[in-house]
């Protein structure tokens, strides 16, 4: 029974791939992010975006009952939104920045306020190495 709802949520999955590329889920915990979702109001479907930095991701990417819960500040009441990662209702989850944390929920963002909310942005850390790699050969070079 197990094997066979496995094969159909790899089946559903491969699908949810090739419909929106692999770019969907390139995004982690702590970033800051624009999530564009579809509204059906009545007879119309509009396109909505949600602002807010990811408190939570459940389960892998390669499963297809992925979830992600985004965070923002909403006149002042912290407002929270679950979505489901390869829903077809998902039109794009953009990367505003991306967080500098070592935790894998940030529940805690929860009874912060104000600054004490903020996350650091994480450095281009590849150019940090190439700087300190080319300053030390200009050293040597001297000596």
């Amino acid at each position: 029974m197990k094997n066979i709802i496995k094969e159909f949520e790899q089946e559903q999955l491969k699908i949810a791939k090739d419909a929106k590329g692999n770019n969907i889920g390139n995004f982690n915990v702590g970033d800051t992010v624009s999530v564009k979702y579809k509204i059906n109001e009545g007879g119309t479907a509009r396109s909505q975006a949600f602002n807010g930095i990811v408190i939570a991701r459940t389960k892998s990417k390669d499963n297809y009952n992925a979830t992600f819960t985004v965070r923002k500040i909403s006149s002042g009441v912290g407002v929270e939104r679950k979505f489901a990662l390869y829903s077809p209702l998902l039109s794009a989850v953009e990367v505003l920045k991306q967080g500098d944390v070592r935790r894998a929920k940030l529940y805690y963002l929860r009874k912060l306020t104000g600054k004490a909310s903020r996350i650091k942005e994480k450095l281009a850390f590849i150019e940090r190495i190439q700087q300190v790699e080319a300053s030390t050969k200009e050293v040597s070079d001297k000596a």
